[in-house]
């Protein structure tokens, strides 16, 4: 039996139907459940040869539980070895490697020491930095949004220097990216499972949260493709089974702003019948093929472009 888990915290639409989809296909020898942790032992597999996570980014002992699974085996959604290392600013970096338009974009210091550091500890970084040089590079408007972690949560819209400096100061600890600002005509958010299927859905951040799928937008054959090109560039880059990528239209060149959401809203009740549906259609779908090539024992893991070609590189050394 091959079995196929969902690991969730409070989030109970997607994960029911999802379990649901995934038993009425009936395929032979795979099974799915809401997953069950009773112990953890080092280097002992789970019971399942697919794991979907779904919340592990908010409790550390589930991180440790997939690390543990998937190092004996389990197929886990999304590689939790790559979404630790994983944030926001890196993978603005890499897209502008890979050919994906993104904003501009810089990274600053904690406005508070971290703990266990003093003033010494920080002998390499100039003090001021260059302010005029990264306002002039970034320009007003701009956003303002820790560089990593997700949820909209300590995101500031920013019009001027004095509100920057007025705004910066209540970040206490959180590293910042400082971006800036699309002006769009269209935006767009799209969901990428499995690396292969794509679901691109107008989207209205601007809207409240429960009219953001309210929108109107109608991309072209020709825009349609251009943008799942990038979804799909993205997300093999980064190696993640299941995540959303947010394009925001500017002239007609689509700017990848937010892409890095491995455990993203599938909650019917803010994406909307349709998307739901083909959400959980697909990730059973996907999630069946997982378990159906599972190999007892080996790595099961999705591991991204960037990783692979890199390891490529050092074994030519």
């Amino acid at each position: 039996m091959k079995k196929i888990g969902v690991l969730h915290g409070k989030e109970r639409s997607f994960p029911e139907a999802f379990v649901e989809r995934v038993n009425s296909k009936k395929v032979d020898g795979v099974y799915a459940e809401p997953v069950r942790i009773d112990k953890v032992m080092q280097g002992e597999p789970t019971e399942y040869a697919v794991i979907i996570d779904r919340i592990s980014q908010d409790v550390p002992f589930y991180r440790a539980y997939l690390k543990n699974a998937a190092l004996c085996g389990t197929a886990v959604i999304n590689n939790p070895f790559w979404w630790s290392a994983d944030e926001k600013f890196f993978n603005n970096c890499l897209a502008t490697k890979i050919d994906v338009p993104v904003p501009k974009t810089v990274i600053l210091p904690s406005r508070e020491l971290p703990p266990d550091t003093s003033a010494e500890s920080f002998s390499n970084l100039a003090y001021p930095l260059d302010w005029d040089g990264i306002f002039k590079y970034i320009g007003f408007p701009a956003y303002m949004k820790p560089f990593a972690g997700g949820g909209w949560k300590s995101v500031y819209q920013l019009n001027s220097m004095d509100e920057f400096f007025e705004k910066h100061a209540e970040t206490e600890q959180l590293v910042m990216m400082l971006q800036e600002e699309i002006k769009f005509e269209e935006y767009y958010r799209c969901y990428c499972i499995g690396g292969k299927y794509v679901r691109i859905m107008p989207y209205e951040p601007r809207n409240p949260h429960h009219l953001r799928y309210v929108a109107d937008f109608s991309p072209s054959a020709e825009r349609y493709k251009q943008m799942e090109d990038i979804v799909l560039r993205i997300c093999r880059y980064l190696g993640y089974d299941f995540n959303t990528v947010e394009l925001a239209v500017r002239n007609g060149v689509p700017y990848a702003i937010d892409f890095c959401n491995p455990a993203p809203d599938a909650d019917i009740n803010s994406v909307g019948k349709e998307n739901f549906d083909w959400v959980v259609e697909t990730a059973a779908t996907f999630a069946i093929e997982k378990a159906l090539s599972h190999k007892d024992g080996a790595d099961n893991l999705t591991w991204g472009e960037y990783i692979k070609r890199s390891s490529a590189k050092q074994k030519l050394y």
